[in-house]
């Protein structure tokens, strides 16, 4: 059995698949030559969890549960999770498994800048439920909210990432929305889909995934 790895739990394949690039992406600038990012994938039937979200249950507490016990042969050093609601059951869960948590990574991050206020853009669950916001004001940040348009408008634009029929000026939109957020307050991406269209060019952004993904790349260093 393979020891010191990484493993990714392989949801919806549009995310699954951003999260794969990218961490041969962000592995291979910092090892250079022809390196690829050593990692597993087990991969589960999307449709079996999405069904059930975004809302918690003991019906996805089982699922989950079942998955991450299954994790466990691998002897990983770091779990990645491509699905930032999810992280919500896995919380409820309390488990020993080394998970490179989302909202962890990211208080630590607008920690070290100093930041107490952000801009949440995600799913309209996770702006509007108390999930992500309660994690941050438990820390002492303070989370603004897009308007009710343009929750609905960001929303749309997760769904069409999803289904991969986004358009160049679905993302041009998009792109300029984050521009405005962020020109007052840091904007953090908390939805995988969201992150699939980051314009990466703009340092008051935060993104979860890519803190997932780096975090992961430092562990396997």
């Amino acid at each position: 059995m393979v020891s010191n790895n990484l493993v990714l739990l392989g949801l919806g394949s549009r995310t699954t698949t951003y999260y794969l690039g990218e961490l041969n992406a962000v592995y291979n600038k910092k090892n250079g030559d022809y390196s690829t990012c050593p990692l597993l994938v087990y991969n589960v039937d999307f449709n079996d969890v999405n069904s059930l979200l975004p809302n918690t249950s003991e019906t996805l507490d089982g699922l989950v549960q079942g998955y991450l016990k299954d994790i466990t042969s691998f002897k990983a050093d770091a779990i990645i999770i491509p699905n930032i609601t999810l992280h919500e059951t896995v919380d409820r869960l309390h488990m020993d498994s080394e998970i490179l948590h989302p909202l962890h990574l990211t208080v630590d991050k607008l920690k070290q800048h100093n930041c107490n206020k952000i801009v949440l853009f995600g799913s309209l669950y996770s702006m509007t439920s108390d999930y992500i916001s309660s994690y941050f004001k438990a820390n002492i940040i303070d989370v603004v909210l897009p308007s009710e348009n343009d929750m609905a408008f960001i929303d749309t634009v997760r769904k069409e990432v999803y289904n991969g029929t986004e358009t160049s000026d679905l993302v041009k939109q998009f792109h300029e929305c984050i521009a405005r957020y962020a020109a007052i307050h840091p904007v953090v991406l908390g939805c995988t889909e969201l992150s699939v269209l980051n314009p990466k060019n703009n340092e008051n952004i935060i993104d979860m995934a890519q803190l997932q993904i780096d975090s992961a790349i430092d562990k396997l260093s």
